[in-house]
Protein backbone atom coordinates (compact mmCIF):
# COMPACT_ATOMS: atom_id res chain seq x y z
CA UNK A 1 0.00 0.00 0.00
CA UNK A 2 1.55 3.51 -1.02
CA UNK A 3 0.83 6.89 0.57
CA UNK A 4 -1.34 7.83 -2.29
CA UNK A 5 -3.39 4.94 -1.30
CA UNK A 6 -3.59 5.22 2.38
CA UNK A 7 -4.68 8.45 1.84
CA UNK A 8 -7.32 7.72 -0.53
CA UNK A 9 -8.69 5.10 2.53
CA UNK A 10 -8.95 7.41 4.51
CA UNK A 11 -11.40 9.28 2.37
CA UNK A 12 -13.79 6.40 1.01
CA UNK A 13 -11.96 2.93 1.76
CA UNK A 14 -10.09 0.37 -0.70
CA UNK A 15 -10.41 -3.22 -0.71
CA UNK A 16 -7.85 -5.23 -1.53
CA UNK A 17 -8.44 -8.58 -2.45
CA UNK A 18 -5.81 -10.68 -1.54
CA UNK A 19 -4.53 -13.92 -2.81
CA UNK A 20 -2.56 -16.28 -0.68
CA UNK A 21 -0.98 -19.45 -0.53
CA UNK A 22 -2.45 -22.75 -1.27
CA UNK A 23 -0.51 -24.50 0.84
CA UNK A 24 3.38 -23.46 1.02
CA UNK A 25 3.48 -20.58 3.11
CA UNK A 26 6.73 -18.95 1.07
CA UNK A 27 4.53 -18.72 -2.08
CA UNK A 28 2.59 -15.66 -0.32
CA UNK A 29 3.75 -12.09 -2.35
CA UNK A 30 6.11 -9.69 -0.73
CA UNK A 31 2.79 -6.99 -1.66
CA UNK A 32 0.18 -9.25 0.07
CA UNK A 33 2.20 -9.01 3.19
CA UNK A 34 2.46 -5.50 2.59
CA UNK A 35 -1.06 -4.78 2.06
CA UNK A 36 -2.13 -7.33 5.32
CA UNK A 37 0.05 -5.58 7.62
CA UNK A 38 -1.16 -1.85 6.99
CA UNK A 39 -4.86 -2.37 6.22
CA UNK A 40 -7.19 -1.59 9.56
CA UNK A 41 -9.27 -5.29 9.09
CA UNK A 42 -8.70 -8.46 7.63
CA UNK A 43 -12.22 -10.41 6.28
CA UNK A 44 -11.23 -14.00 6.59
CA UNK A 45 -12.86 -17.29 5.83
CA UNK A 46 -11.27 -18.59 9.17
CA UNK A 47 -9.98 -16.41 11.38
CA UNK A 48 -8.02 -19.46 13.00
CA UNK A 49 -6.31 -20.44 9.21
CA UNK A 50 -5.67 -16.78 8.45
CA UNK A 51 -4.71 -15.75 12.02
CA UNK A 52 -1.54 -18.69 11.68
CA UNK A 53 -0.43 -17.49 8.71
CA UNK A 54 0.13 -13.69 9.62
CA UNK A 55 1.54 -15.04 13.08
CA UNK A 56 3.65 -16.74 10.62
CA UNK A 57 5.29 -13.59 8.96
CA UNK A 58 4.76 -11.24 12.30
CA UNK A 59 1.75 -9.59 11.41
CA UNK A 60 -0.74 -8.52 13.54
CA UNK A 61 -4.23 -7.35 12.35
CA UNK A 62 -8.23 -7.13 13.19
CA UNK A 63 -9.55 -10.07 12.23
CA UNK A 64 -13.45 -10.63 11.13
CA UNK A 65 -15.21 -14.13 9.51
CA UNK A 66 -16.52 -13.74 6.24
CA UNK A 67 -17.80 -16.78 4.91
CA UNK A 68 -20.47 -18.70 2.75
CA UNK A 69 -23.10 -18.59 5.60
CA UNK A 70 -22.70 -14.80 6.79
CA UNK A 71 -21.40 -13.85 3.51
CA UNK A 72 -24.97 -11.56 2.49
CA UNK A 73 -25.15 -10.01 5.91
CA UNK A 74 -21.24 -9.12 6.57
CA UNK A 75 -21.06 -7.79 2.66
CA UNK A 76 -23.34 -4.69 3.53
CA UNK A 77 -21.74 -3.95 7.27
CA UNK A 78 -18.14 -4.11 5.56
CA UNK A 79 -19.06 -1.94 2.93
CA UNK A 80 -20.61 0.87 5.16
CA UNK A 81 -16.84 0.59 6.96
CA UNK A 82 -15.76 0.91 3.55
CA UNK A 83 -17.65 3.79 2.98
CA UNK A 84 -16.19 5.30 6.49
CA UNK A 85 -12.37 4.96 5.10
CA UNK A 86 -11.56 1.60 6.52
CA UNK A 87 -8.89 -0.02 4.30
CA UNK A 88 -9.70 -4.15 3.97
CA UNK A 89 -8.10 -6.89 3.15
CA UNK A 90 -10.89 -10.01 1.79
CA UNK A 91 -8.74 -13.29 2.02
CA UNK A 92 -9.25 -17.19 2.15
CA UNK A 93 -8.29 -19.95 3.28
CA UNK A 94 -6.80 -20.75 0.10
CA UNK A 95 -6.24 -19.25 -3.16
CA UNK A 96 -7.51 -16.25 -4.89
CA UNK A 97 -10.84 -14.47 -2.77
CA UNK A 98 -14.13 -15.15 -5.00
CA UNK A 99 -13.04 -17.79 -7.28
CA UNK A 100 -15.51 -20.40 -6.42
CA UNK A 101 -15.03 -18.65 -2.82
CA UNK A 102 -16.87 -16.48 -0.55
CA UNK A 103 -15.96 -12.68 -2.07
CA UNK A 104 -17.88 -11.87 -4.98
CA UNK A 105 -20.69 -10.07 -2.93
CA UNK A 106 -18.48 -7.75 -1.47
CA UNK A 107 -16.45 -6.72 -3.94
CA UNK A 108 -19.36 -6.18 -5.26
CA UNK A 109 -21.18 -4.35 -2.32
CA UNK A 110 -17.85 -1.97 -2.46
CA UNK A 111 -18.04 -0.81 -6.25
CA UNK A 112 -21.75 -0.23 -5.03
CA UNK A 113 -20.61 2.23 -2.51
CA UNK A 114 -18.10 3.92 -4.47
CA UNK A 115 -14.92 2.57 -2.90
CA UNK A 116 -11.44 1.48 -4.34
CA UNK A 117 -11.01 -2.09 -5.10
CA UNK A 118 -7.95 -3.33 -5.67
CA UNK A 119 -6.21 -6.85 -6.74
CA UNK A 120 -3.96 -8.28 -4.59
CA UNK A 121 -2.83 -11.60 -7.22
CA UNK A 122 -1.09 -14.85 -6.59
CA UNK A 123 -1.67 -18.60 -5.67
CA UNK A 124 -5.03 -19.63 -7.73
CA UNK A 125 -5.74 -23.81 -8.05
CA UNK A 126 -7.47 -23.29 -10.99
CA UNK A 127 -4.23 -21.71 -12.81
CA UNK A 128 -2.01 -23.89 -10.86
CA UNK A 129 -3.38 -27.43 -11.87
CA UNK A 130 -3.68 -26.05 -15.96
CA UNK A 131 -0.35 -25.01 -15.77
CA UNK A 132 0.85 -28.94 -14.59
CA UNK A 133 -2.11 -30.99 -16.33
CA UNK A 134 -0.57 -31.28 -19.78
CA UNK A 135 -4.03 -30.67 -21.48
CA UNK A 136 -4.94 -27.31 -23.87
CA UNK A 137 -4.74 -24.24 -22.20
CA UNK A 138 -5.24 -21.81 -25.04
CA UNK A 139 -8.99 -21.91 -24.04
CA UNK A 140 -10.94 -23.40 -21.35
CA UNK A 141 -13.72 -23.49 -18.81
CA UNK A 142 -14.12 -23.31 -15.23
CA UNK A 143 -16.79 -25.00 -13.82
CA UNK A 144 -16.42 -24.90 -10.22
CA UNK A 145 -17.93 -27.41 -7.87
CA UNK A 146 -20.54 -30.10 -9.48
CA UNK A 147 -23.27 -30.54 -8.01
CA UNK A 148 -23.23 -32.59 -4.42
CA UNK A 149 -26.44 -34.93 -5.23
CA UNK A 150 -26.31 -37.63 -7.83
CA UNK A 151 -28.87 -36.52 -9.83
CA UNK A 152 -27.92 -32.94 -10.78
CA UNK A 153 -24.63 -33.80 -11.14
CA UNK A 154 -25.33 -35.93 -13.93
CA UNK A 155 -27.63 -33.33 -15.59
CA UNK A 156 -24.78 -30.80 -15.47
CA UNK A 157 -22.04 -33.37 -16.76
CA UNK A 158 -24.60 -34.28 -19.90
CA UNK A 159 -24.75 -30.52 -20.71
CA UNK A 160 -20.97 -30.39 -20.90
CA UNK A 161 -20.34 -33.55 -22.73
CA UNK A 162 -19.65 -31.56 -26.18
CA UNK A 163 -17.54 -28.41 -24.32
CA UNK A 164 -14.74 -28.15 -27.02
CA UNK A 165 -12.31 -26.27 -23.86
CA UNK A 166 -10.49 -27.84 -21.18
CA UNK A 167 -12.36 -27.95 -18.21
CA UNK A 168 -11.23 -27.08 -15.03
CA UNK A 169 -13.43 -28.53 -11.62
CA UNK A 170 -12.96 -28.15 -8.38
CA UNK A 171 -14.24 -31.65 -5.90
CA UNK A 172 -14.22 -32.97 -2.56
CA UNK A 173 -12.25 -35.67 -2.16
CA UNK A 174 -14.93 -37.96 -0.81
CA UNK A 175 -16.81 -37.57 -3.97
CA UNK A 176 -13.84 -37.57 -6.19
CA UNK A 177 -14.54 -41.72 -7.29
CA UNK A 178 -17.84 -41.70 -7.87
CA UNK A 179 -17.41 -38.17 -9.99
CA UNK A 180 -14.75 -39.72 -12.25
CA UNK A 181 -17.02 -42.70 -12.59
CA UNK A 182 -19.81 -40.27 -14.05
CA UNK A 183 -17.50 -38.34 -16.19
CA UNK A 184 -16.09 -42.12 -17.99
CA UNK A 185 -19.93 -42.40 -18.43
CA UNK A 186 -20.76 -39.31 -19.66
CA UNK A 187 -17.67 -38.18 -21.63
CA UNK A 188 -16.42 -41.63 -22.59
CA UNK A 189 -13.95 -43.76 -20.81
CA UNK A 190 -10.93 -42.44 -23.51
CA UNK A 191 -11.01 -38.76 -22.57
CA UNK A 192 -8.09 -37.45 -21.26
CA UNK A 193 -8.11 -36.01 -17.92
CA UNK A 194 -5.63 -34.92 -14.63
CA UNK A 195 -6.91 -35.16 -11.12
CA UNK A 196 -4.08 -32.68 -9.04
CA UNK A 197 -4.04 -33.26 -5.41
CA UNK A 198 -2.71 -30.89 -2.28
CA UNK A 199 -1.00 -28.19 -4.68
CA UNK A 200 1.96 -26.87 -3.86
CA UNK A 201 1.96 -29.22 -0.25
CA UNK A 202 4.56 -31.61 0.79
CA UNK A 203 2.30 -34.73 -0.47
CA UNK A 204 1.16 -32.91 -4.43
CA UNK A 205 0.27 -35.41 -6.54
CA UNK A 206 -0.96 -35.04 -10.59
CA UNK A 207 -2.66 -38.36 -11.71
CA UNK A 208 -2.76 -37.99 -15.53
CA UNK A 209 -4.35 -40.66 -18.05
CA UNK A 210 -7.39 -41.64 -19.72
CA UNK A 211 -10.36 -40.97 -17.57
CA UNK A 212 -11.25 -44.75 -17.03
CA UNK A 213 -7.62 -45.18 -16.04
CA UNK A 214 -7.82 -42.42 -13.43
CA UNK A 215 -11.64 -43.34 -12.12
CA UNK A 216 -9.85 -46.53 -11.19
CA UNK A 217 -6.99 -45.04 -9.93
CA UNK A 218 -9.11 -44.14 -7.10
CA UNK A 219 -11.48 -46.51 -5.46
CA UNK A 220 -11.70 -44.88 -2.30
CA UNK A 221 -11.61 -41.27 -1.39
CA UNK A 222 -8.28 -39.55 -1.31
CA UNK A 223 -7.18 -36.80 1.04
CA UNK A 224 -6.32 -33.03 0.39
CA UNK A 225 -7.94 -30.70 -1.88
CA UNK A 226 -8.64 -31.68 -5.46
CA UNK A 227 -8.71 -30.26 -8.93
CA UNK A 228 -9.75 -31.89 -12.03
CA UNK A 229 -8.68 -30.89 -15.25
CA UNK A 230 -10.48 -32.80 -18.07
CA UNK A 231 -10.14 -31.78 -22.50
CA UNK A 232 -13.04 -30.96 -24.24
CA UNK A 233 -14.58 -32.54 -27.15
CA UNK A 234 -12.76 -32.95 -30.07
CA UNK A 235 -14.54 -31.25 -32.86
CA UNK A 236 -15.01 -34.29 -34.91
CA UNK A 237 -16.88 -36.21 -31.85
CA UNK A 238 -18.96 -33.33 -31.64
CA UNK A 239 -20.15 -33.55 -34.94
CA UNK A 240 -20.63 -37.23 -35.21
CA UNK A 241 -22.82 -37.44 -32.51
CA UNK A 242 -25.22 -35.07 -33.30
CA UNK A 243 -25.13 -35.53 -37.23
CA UNK A 244 -23.71 -32.72 -38.09
CA UNK A 245 -20.93 -33.28 -40.07
CA UNK A 246 -19.63 -30.90 -42.90
CA UNK A 247 -22.45 -28.90 -41.92
CA UNK A 248 -21.74 -25.66 -42.75
CA UNK A 249 -23.09 -22.02 -42.23
CA UNK A 250 -23.29 -21.75 -45.81
CA UNK A 251 -25.57 -24.27 -45.85
CA UNK A 252 -27.44 -23.22 -43.29
CA UNK A 253 -27.94 -19.22 -45.06
CA UNK A 254 -28.49 -21.35 -48.77
CA UNK A 255 -31.69 -22.49 -46.71
CA UNK A 256 -32.86 -19.31 -45.81
CA UNK A 257 -31.54 -18.37 -42.72
CA UNK A 258 -29.18 -15.25 -41.84
CA UNK A 259 -25.93 -15.73 -41.18
CA UNK A 260 -26.19 -14.65 -37.33
CA UNK A 261 -29.57 -17.19 -37.36
CA UNK A 262 -27.24 -19.88 -39.02
CA UNK A 263 -24.66 -19.49 -36.44
CA UNK A 264 -27.31 -19.91 -33.46
CA UNK A 265 -28.52 -23.17 -34.90
CA UNK A 266 -25.01 -24.82 -35.97
CA UNK A 267 -24.26 -23.82 -32.33
CA UNK A 268 -27.07 -25.46 -30.48
CA UNK A 269 -26.38 -28.77 -32.97
CA UNK A 270 -22.60 -28.56 -31.64
CA UNK A 271 -22.92 -27.48 -28.34
CA UNK A 272 -20.54 -24.18 -29.05
CA UNK A 273 -21.59 -20.81 -28.35
CA UNK A 274 -23.42 -18.80 -31.84
CA UNK A 275 -20.31 -16.12 -31.41
CA UNK A 276 -17.31 -18.89 -31.51
CA UNK A 277 -19.35 -20.39 -34.56
CA UNK A 278 -19.71 -17.48 -36.27
CA UNK A 279 -16.48 -15.93 -35.55
CA UNK A 280 -14.75 -19.42 -37.02
CA UNK A 281 -17.09 -19.64 -39.86
CA UNK A 282 -15.96 -15.68 -40.91
CA UNK A 283 -13.01 -15.56 -39.77
CA UNK A 284 -12.24 -18.50 -42.07
CA UNK A 285 -14.03 -16.83 -44.94
CA UNK A 286 -11.74 -13.61 -44.47
CA UNK A 287 -8.60 -15.84 -44.78
CA UNK A 288 -9.25 -17.44 -48.11
CA UNK A 289 -9.85 -13.71 -49.44
CA UNK A 290 -6.12 -12.52 -48.94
Amino acid sequence: MNADESNSSAQRGILYVVATPLGNLRDISARALEVLAQVDLVACEDTRHTGRLLTAYGISRPLISYFEHNEEARAQALAQKLAQGTAIALVTDAGTPAISDPGYRLVRAAWDAGCVVRSVPGPSAVTAALSIAGLPTDRFSFEGFLPARNGPRQARLRELKYEPRTMVFFESPRRLSETLTEMTAEFGPDREAAVVRELSKVFEEVVRGRLEEIANRWPDSPKGEVTLIVAGAHGHHRDRQHGTAGLTIDDLTAAGLQPRQAAKVLARLQGRSSREVYKEAFSDRRGSDR
